[in-house]
Protein backbone atom coordinates (compact mmCIF):
# COMPACT_ATOMS: atom_id res chain seq x y z
CA UNK A 1 0.00 0.00 0.00
CA UNK A 2 1.03 3.82 -0.40
CA UNK A 3 1.95 5.28 2.34
CA UNK A 4 -0.79 7.24 4.62
CA UNK A 5 -2.06 10.96 4.35
CA UNK A 6 -4.55 12.42 6.45
CA UNK A 7 -6.53 15.50 4.97
CA UNK A 8 -9.29 17.63 6.80
CA UNK A 9 -11.29 19.36 4.43
CA UNK A 10 -15.11 20.91 4.42
CA UNK A 11 -16.72 24.31 3.74
CA UNK A 12 -15.43 27.76 5.54
CA UNK A 13 -16.08 28.12 9.17
CA UNK A 14 -16.60 24.21 9.97
CA UNK A 15 -12.81 24.69 12.16
CA UNK A 16 -10.71 22.60 9.74
CA UNK A 17 -7.57 24.54 10.85
CA UNK A 18 -7.96 23.78 14.91
CA UNK A 19 -9.13 19.66 14.11
CA UNK A 20 -5.70 19.53 11.60
CA UNK A 21 -3.75 20.86 14.62
CA UNK A 22 -5.33 18.17 17.35
CA UNK A 23 -4.88 15.20 15.07
CA UNK A 24 -1.20 16.22 13.94
CA UNK A 25 -0.74 15.96 17.56
CA UNK A 26 -2.16 12.90 18.59
CA UNK A 27 -0.76 11.33 15.30
CA UNK A 28 2.80 12.69 14.95
CA UNK A 29 2.25 15.01 11.95
CA UNK A 30 2.87 17.95 10.57
CA UNK A 31 -0.18 20.66 9.18
CA UNK A 32 0.49 21.10 5.08
CA UNK A 33 -1.84 24.17 4.42
CA UNK A 34 -4.61 23.74 1.39
CA UNK A 35 -6.01 27.00 1.70
CA UNK A 36 -5.08 28.76 -1.60
CA UNK A 37 -5.54 32.20 -0.07
CA UNK A 38 -3.41 31.34 3.43
CA UNK A 39 -0.20 31.13 0.78
CA UNK A 40 -0.08 35.21 1.14
CA UNK A 41 2.03 36.69 3.93
CA UNK A 42 0.46 39.22 5.48
CA UNK A 43 -2.75 38.07 4.91
CA UNK A 44 -3.88 36.10 8.28
CA UNK A 45 -7.31 38.00 9.30
CA UNK A 46 -9.69 37.96 6.55
CA UNK A 47 -8.27 34.16 6.10
CA UNK A 48 -8.70 32.96 9.42
CA UNK A 49 -4.42 32.04 9.57
CA UNK A 50 -4.23 30.19 12.79
CA UNK A 51 -1.85 32.46 14.79
CA UNK A 52 1.41 30.86 15.90
CA UNK A 53 0.24 29.95 19.38
CA UNK A 54 -3.12 28.24 18.53
CA UNK A 55 -0.75 25.82 16.67
CA UNK A 56 0.18 24.24 19.38
CA UNK A 57 4.41 23.68 18.51
CA UNK A 58 2.78 21.52 15.52
CA UNK A 59 4.70 22.89 12.66
CA UNK A 60 2.39 24.11 9.25
CA UNK A 61 3.85 24.25 5.68
CA UNK A 62 2.74 26.37 2.82
CA UNK A 63 2.11 29.43 4.78
CA UNK A 64 3.16 32.48 3.63
CA UNK A 65 4.72 31.87 0.80
CA UNK A 66 3.88 34.05 -1.55
CA UNK A 67 4.00 37.99 -1.71
CA UNK A 68 0.52 39.61 -2.66
CA UNK A 69 1.81 40.63 -6.04
CA UNK A 70 2.47 36.90 -6.75
CA UNK A 71 0.19 34.76 -8.80
CA UNK A 72 -1.09 31.50 -6.74
CA UNK A 73 -1.15 28.60 -9.35
CA UNK A 74 -2.35 25.13 -8.72
CA UNK A 75 0.14 23.22 -10.62
CA UNK A 76 3.04 25.27 -8.44
CA UNK A 77 0.84 24.93 -5.22
CA UNK A 78 1.31 20.98 -6.80
CA UNK A 79 4.52 20.31 -7.21
CA UNK A 80 6.01 21.82 -3.73
CA UNK A 81 2.61 20.44 -1.46
CA UNK A 82 4.14 16.95 -2.92
CA UNK A 83 7.58 17.53 -2.56
CA UNK A 84 6.26 18.49 1.56
CA UNK A 85 4.53 15.40 1.65
CA UNK A 86 6.79 13.23 0.34
CA UNK A 87 9.30 14.61 2.73
CA UNK A 88 7.19 14.10 5.80
CA UNK A 89 6.37 10.84 4.94
CA UNK A 90 10.38 9.58 4.26
CA UNK A 91 10.52 11.18 8.06
CA UNK A 92 8.24 9.30 9.35
CA UNK A 93 5.78 12.08 9.96
CA UNK A 94 2.20 12.05 9.27
CA UNK A 95 1.18 14.59 6.80
CA UNK A 96 -2.22 16.47 7.71
CA UNK A 97 -3.74 18.32 4.92
CA UNK A 98 -6.14 21.24 5.07
CA UNK A 99 -8.07 23.79 3.47
CA UNK A 100 -10.86 24.61 1.50
CA UNK A 101 -9.55 24.85 -1.73
CA UNK A 102 -10.93 21.39 -3.22
CA UNK A 103 -8.86 21.51 -6.44
CA UNK A 104 -5.71 22.13 -4.07
CA UNK A 105 -6.75 19.43 -2.31
CA UNK A 106 -7.37 16.87 -5.10
CA UNK A 107 -4.36 18.18 -6.83
CA UNK A 108 -1.74 16.46 -4.53
CA UNK A 109 -4.17 13.55 -2.76
CA UNK A 110 -4.74 12.41 -7.06
CA UNK A 111 -2.85 11.61 -10.03
CA UNK A 112 -3.47 14.98 -12.09
CA UNK A 113 -1.76 16.77 -14.95
CA UNK A 114 -3.19 20.60 -15.48
CA UNK A 115 -3.35 22.18 -18.87
CA UNK A 116 -0.15 24.32 -19.52
CA UNK A 117 -0.47 27.90 -20.44
CA UNK A 118 0.05 30.26 -23.14
CA UNK A 119 1.88 33.06 -21.93
CA UNK A 120 0.65 35.06 -25.22
CA UNK A 121 -2.41 34.05 -25.28
CA UNK A 122 -2.87 34.61 -21.63
CA UNK A 123 -1.42 38.61 -22.30
CA UNK A 124 -4.10 38.48 -24.87
CA UNK A 125 -6.90 37.57 -22.73
CA UNK A 126 -5.88 39.87 -20.21
CA UNK A 127 -6.27 42.70 -22.49
CA UNK A 128 -9.55 42.11 -23.27
CA UNK A 129 -10.51 41.72 -19.67
CA UNK A 130 -9.04 45.36 -18.91
CA UNK A 131 -11.33 46.65 -21.83
CA UNK A 132 -14.54 44.73 -21.88
CA UNK A 133 -14.73 44.20 -18.24
CA UNK A 134 -15.38 40.39 -16.40
CA UNK A 135 -18.92 40.37 -17.04
CA UNK A 136 -18.25 40.29 -21.11
CA UNK A 137 -16.17 37.24 -20.83
CA UNK A 138 -18.21 35.35 -18.63
CA UNK A 139 -20.70 35.70 -21.31
CA UNK A 140 -18.22 34.51 -24.02
CA UNK A 141 -17.39 31.41 -21.91
CA UNK A 142 -21.54 30.50 -21.38
CA UNK A 143 -21.60 30.03 -25.13
CA UNK A 144 -18.51 28.11 -25.21
CA UNK A 145 -19.02 26.30 -21.80
CA UNK A 146 -22.21 26.67 -20.17
CA UNK A 147 -20.96 24.34 -17.65
CA UNK A 148 -17.44 25.70 -16.59
CA UNK A 149 -19.86 29.22 -16.79
CA UNK A 150 -22.45 28.17 -14.23
CA UNK A 151 -19.49 27.53 -11.79
CA UNK A 152 -17.40 30.72 -11.89
CA UNK A 153 -18.23 34.01 -11.08
CA UNK A 154 -19.08 36.53 -12.98
CA UNK A 155 -16.93 38.82 -11.12
CA UNK A 156 -13.91 36.64 -11.12
CA UNK A 157 -11.44 38.02 -14.25
CA UNK A 158 -8.57 35.84 -12.70
CA UNK A 159 -10.63 32.27 -13.31
CA UNK A 160 -12.71 33.48 -16.64
CA UNK A 161 -9.04 33.76 -18.39
CA UNK A 162 -7.69 30.68 -17.34
CA UNK A 163 -11.32 29.15 -18.48
CA UNK A 164 -10.68 30.76 -22.04
CA UNK A 165 -6.94 29.98 -22.10
CA UNK A 166 -7.63 26.74 -21.70
CA UNK A 167 -10.19 26.25 -24.11
CA UNK A 168 -8.38 27.40 -26.64
CA UNK A 169 -4.85 25.64 -25.56
CA UNK A 170 -6.84 22.18 -25.70
CA UNK A 171 -10.04 22.83 -28.21
CA UNK A 172 -11.69 20.83 -25.28
CA UNK A 173 -14.55 22.83 -22.96
CA UNK A 174 -12.50 24.15 -19.76
CA UNK A 175 -15.28 21.60 -17.67
CA UNK A 176 -13.94 18.92 -19.46
CA UNK A 177 -10.41 19.82 -18.46
CA UNK A 178 -11.37 19.79 -14.62
CA UNK A 179 -9.88 16.64 -12.75
CA UNK A 180 -11.71 14.30 -11.62
CA UNK A 181 -11.22 12.51 -7.97
CA UNK A 182 -8.57 9.54 -8.36
CA UNK A 183 -6.39 7.47 -9.20
CA UNK A 184 -5.11 8.14 -5.82
CA UNK A 185 -1.53 8.94 -5.31
CA UNK A 186 -1.25 8.05 -1.21
CA UNK A 187 -3.00 6.26 0.40
CA UNK A 188 -5.17 8.89 2.50
CA UNK A 189 -8.03 9.07 4.45
CA UNK A 190 -10.37 12.32 3.65
CA UNK A 191 -11.62 13.43 7.09
CA UNK A 192 -15.26 16.06 5.71
CA UNK A 193 -16.33 18.88 8.45
CA UNK A 194 -19.97 20.52 7.71
CA UNK A 195 -23.42 21.27 9.98
CA UNK A 196 -26.53 22.02 9.26
CA UNK A 197 -26.60 25.01 6.33
CA UNK A 198 -28.51 27.21 8.56
CA UNK A 199 -26.14 26.86 11.73
CA UNK A 200 -23.33 27.33 9.06
CA UNK A 201 -24.74 30.67 7.86
CA UNK A 202 -24.76 32.23 11.16
CA UNK A 203 -21.18 30.92 11.89
CA UNK A 204 -20.31 32.62 8.86
CA UNK A 205 -21.58 35.92 10.14
CA UNK A 206 -19.87 35.69 13.56
CA UNK A 207 -16.79 34.77 11.66
CA UNK A 208 -16.91 37.82 9.36
CA UNK A 209 -17.77 40.50 12.06
CA UNK A 210 -14.87 38.95 14.11
CA UNK A 211 -12.62 39.57 11.37
CA UNK A 212 -13.40 43.30 11.81
CA UNK A 213 -12.86 43.42 15.42
CA UNK A 214 -9.70 41.76 15.03
CA UNK A 215 -8.79 44.10 12.42
CA UNK A 216 -9.49 42.79 9.00
CA UNK A 217 -9.71 47.16 7.47
CA UNK A 218 -6.31 47.78 8.99
CA UNK A 219 -4.77 44.50 7.33
CA UNK A 220 -6.05 45.74 4.12
CA UNK A 221 -4.78 49.06 4.78
CA UNK A 222 -1.40 47.63 5.25
CA UNK A 223 -1.63 45.55 2.37
CA UNK A 224 -2.17 48.04 -0.22
CA UNK A 225 1.35 49.57 -0.51
CA UNK A 226 3.08 46.24 -1.09
CA UNK A 227 0.99 45.52 -4.53
CA UNK A 228 -2.25 43.88 -2.50
CA UNK A 229 -4.63 45.69 -5.41
CA UNK A 230 -2.24 44.86 -8.31
CA UNK A 231 -2.25 41.18 -6.86
CA UNK A 232 -4.28 38.90 -9.15
CA UNK A 233 -5.28 36.35 -7.29
CA UNK A 234 -4.53 37.41 -3.24
CA UNK A 235 -6.65 40.86 -4.41
CA UNK A 236 -9.38 39.10 -5.29
CA UNK A 237 -9.69 37.08 -1.59
CA UNK A 238 -13.16 37.12 -0.32
CA UNK A 239 -13.08 39.91 2.13
CA UNK A 240 -10.45 41.41 0.85
CA UNK A 241 -11.72 42.55 -2.82
CA UNK A 242 -14.84 43.46 -0.71
CA UNK A 243 -12.94 45.88 1.62
CA UNK A 244 -10.56 47.28 -1.29
CA UNK A 245 -13.69 48.58 -3.13
CA UNK A 246 -15.01 50.50 -0.35
CA UNK A 247 -11.77 52.36 0.53
CA UNK A 248 -11.65 52.85 -3.61
CA UNK A 249 -15.35 54.37 -3.18
CA UNK A 250 -14.48 56.13 -0.19
CA UNK A 251 -17.15 54.20 1.89
CA UNK A 252 -16.85 52.66 5.52
CA UNK A 253 -15.22 49.65 4.83
CA UNK A 254 -17.25 48.21 7.99
CA UNK A 255 -20.48 48.84 5.63
CA UNK A 256 -19.00 45.66 3.69
CA UNK A 257 -19.22 43.17 6.44
CA UNK A 258 -22.73 42.07 5.29
CA UNK A 259 -21.36 41.38 1.38
CA UNK A 260 -18.62 39.56 2.86
CA UNK A 261 -20.87 36.99 4.83
CA UNK A 262 -23.33 37.14 2.02
CA UNK A 263 -20.45 36.29 -0.52
CA UNK A 264 -19.18 34.28 1.76
CA UNK A 265 -22.71 31.89 2.70
CA UNK A 266 -22.42 31.71 -1.53
CA UNK A 267 -18.85 30.67 -1.48
CA UNK A 268 -20.08 28.02 1.33
CA UNK A 269 -22.24 26.49 -0.50
CA UNK A 270 -20.20 25.61 -3.60
CA UNK A 271 -17.23 24.41 -1.27
CA UNK A 272 -19.90 21.95 -0.22
CA UNK A 273 -21.18 21.24 -3.66
CA UNK A 274 -17.51 19.91 -4.59
CA UNK A 275 -16.72 17.98 -1.73
CA UNK A 276 -20.06 16.31 -1.57
CA UNK A 277 -19.04 14.75 -5.06
CA UNK A 278 -15.98 12.98 -3.72
CA UNK A 279 -17.30 9.77 -2.03
CA UNK A 280 -13.82 9.32 -0.35
CA UNK A 281 -14.70 11.77 1.83
CA UNK A 282 -15.91 10.51 5.74
CA UNK A 283 -18.43 12.85 6.68
CA UNK A 284 -18.59 14.79 10.73
CA UNK A 285 -20.31 17.32 12.15
CA UNK A 286 -18.41 19.86 13.08
CA UNK A 287 -20.19 21.37 16.11
CA UNK A 288 -20.18 17.57 17.51
CA UNK A 289 -18.75 17.10 21.36
CA UNK A 290 -16.43 14.21 20.22
CA UNK A 291 -15.22 15.56 17.04
CA UNK A 292 -11.63 14.62 17.32
CA UNK A 293 -11.96 11.30 18.51
CA UNK A 294 -14.70 10.82 15.83
CA UNK A 295 -11.93 11.80 13.30
CA UNK A 296 -9.23 10.03 15.12
CA UNK A 297 -11.60 6.48 14.59
CA UNK A 298 -12.28 7.37 10.62
CA UNK A 299 -8.07 7.70 10.74
CA UNK A 300 -7.14 5.11 12.54
CA UNK A 301 -9.51 2.36 10.35
CA UNK A 302 -9.34 4.00 6.98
Amino acid sequence: MNPRVVAVVGPTATGKSDLAVQLARRLGGEVVNADAMQLYRGMDIGTAKLPTAARCGVRHHLIDVLDVTETASVAAYQRDARRVVEQLLTAGRVPVLTGGSGLYVRAVLDELDFPGTAPELRAELEGELAEQGAPALHERLHRLDPVAAGRILPSNGRRLVRALEVIRITGRPFSAALPQPGPARYRAVIVGLDTDPALLDARVGTRVDRMFAQGLVAEVRDLLPGGLREGRTASQALGYRQVITALDAGTDPAAAAESIAAATRRFVRRQRSWFRRDPRIRWLDCQQPDLLEGALVHTCNG
